[in-house]
């Protein structure tokens, strides 16, 4: 069920630790379930050696995953009519990730009211590690 138009202001913020202390093993697990076995990823020795960083880091996808879950739980995965983010910065093991969603206005979409929400993921150090933009309906009248 979505959230009702009359639930809902323009301003209104969700705030989540979507990770603490990331660990390897979780960036390990989400290549097997992606199938993204990218080695800057799953193999410290090419991160450090090859490319020069130091230490593998998650994949984009992940971190947008773990960002997603504030809006699936505030609005129902099948209210999410767009969803989409920046990477602005790698996420570490060891990272705590926490995401704000605001809503920054409610427009009338085709079939009712439409909650358009900003989105933004940082670290335990207040980097901003992804920005994003999402949509997600309402139930209700425009």
């Amino acid at each position: 069920m979505a959230v009702s138009r009359d639930e809902i202001k323009v301003g209104e913020t969700r705030e989540r630790v979507v990770a603490e202390d990331l660990k390897r093993t979780q960036i390990v697990q989400y290549a097997g379930a992606s199938g993204d076995f990218n080695p800057l990823h799953t193999d410290q020795e090419f991160a450090v050696g090859s490319a020069g960083y130091p230490g593998v880091f998650a994949h984009g996808m992940l971190t947008m995953g773990m960002t997603g879950r504030v809006l699936t739980e505030w609005f129902g995965r099948e209210n999410l009519l767009r969803f989409g983010v920046r990477f602005k910065a790698q996420v570490w093991p060891g990272d705590t990730l926490t995401v704000t969603a605001t809503v920054e206005d409610i427009t009338a979409g085709d079939h009712g009211p439409v909650a358009e929400v900003s989105l933004r993921t940082v670290n335990q150090d207040g980097v901003e590690v992804v920005a994003g933009t999402a949509a997600a309906r309402l139930d209700g009248p425009a």
